[in-house]
């Protein structure tokens, strides 16, 4: 009986008393999402923690005496990740998007140990960067116009480069959409940036400044272009030169070796002699037979033979190892 009439009378209090101390936090979760809500310094000797949405919707009650509660419109809904008086709420939608307080009921008075401002929002829709087709070049520049757009919004900016370097005319262009998102375009480095966000999600789209204005129509300094001739002038006159001397030193050394050659003198033939048998034949090999042939001096006396007539011939006279084969 008496635990009940101090439940009552912590409920009385707990309704009739303003909040004390409120720190609103602002929080912002994507559609889906789950939140956990923290309380700290809860005092000891509290008697009711309750949480509310938008001040007047119960959430949950931790009472020290009895269960906790929770209310019917976030049965099955919330959690309880530890022993304290937090809570976790499970696939936030954008209706569930308001302020949450943890009220705390004490004999000294109520207090509002934390406050949460709490926005769901939907992903952001993609973007897209498109170059207006009327791209104005001439010898020294390149503008263009860009669009960057939504399925609910759009801006439009004008670019304008010099060679390498590229400005954005007005600055940084930005817009807040009818979703709350930001639609901003810029330049960063050597490219267009087209991004949409919000505090839960972003998208960008980005075209590269060569692929508008390609560096090829940017004309090259003079200085630049006189040294890179300069350069191909030198390398060719260089080129030439080695090929001359090379050529030059080449023939020098083959007509050296012209004039320096010997050839060696050609052998007199030895006529040949006619030697009598009884001429020194020691320089001649043993094994080797010379022909010696004379000239036909006077008339032959044919030796008669039984045989037939043999024509008129020259017989030589062969000499082997000094020794004479004509008998007298």
């Amino acid at each position: 009986m008496r635990s009940w009439v101090t439940h009552l009378l912590a409920v009385s209090l707990l309704s009739s008393c303003e909040a004390q101390g409120t720190r609103e936090t602002p929080v912002f979760v994507k559609t889906g999402d789950d939140l956990l809500l923290n309380v700290d310094d809860v005092p000891k000797d509290y008697l009711i923690v309750d949480w509310k949405f938008n001040k007047t919707v119960d959430l949950v009650r931790f009472p020290l005496v009895g269960e906790l509660k929770v209310f019917p419109n976030f049965t099955g809904r919330i959690e309880f990740p530890g022993e304290n008086f937090s809570v976790k709420l499970k696939n936030l939608q954008k209706a569930d998007s308001g302020v949450y307080t943890a009220r705390v009921l004490t004999p000294d008075g109520d207090k509002q140990p934390a406050e949460y401002k709490v926005t769901v929002q939907d992903p952001v829709s993609p973007v897209n960067l498109s170059v207006d087709s009327r791209v104005s070049r001439s010898s020294a520049s390149c503008t263009f116009n860009v669009t960057c757009s939504t399925q609910d919004a759009h801006i439009s900016s004008t670019f304008t480069c010099v060679q390498t370097t590229c400005s954005q005319e007005g600055g940084e262009q930005a817009e807040v959409t009818t979703s709350g998102a930001s639609l901003q375009v810029y330049l960063s480095d050597s490219s267009i940036i087209c991004h949409h966000s919000n505090q839960v999600t972003w998208t960008k789209d980005f075209k590269k400044i060569e692929h508008v204005c390609p560096h090829y129509d940017d004309p090259v300094p003079v200085p630049v272009l006189v040294i890179v001739i300069c350069v191909i002038i030198l390398l060719v006159i260089c080129v030439l030169l080695v090929l001359f001397f090379y050529r030059r030193n080449r023939g020098n050394y083959q007509r050296d070796n012209v004039e320096n050659t010997i050839y060696s003198e050609p052998a007199p033939v030895n006529q040949l002699t006619y030697q009598s048998p009884a001429e020194d034949a020691s320089g001649l090999d043993p094994s080797s037979i010379y022909n010696l042939v004379g000239p036909h001096v006077g008339s032959l006396e044919l030796c008669e033979t039984s045989g037939p007539a043999l024509p008129e011939s020259v017989y030589a006279q062969v000499n082997k190892s000094g020794q004479s084969l004509n008998n007298e």
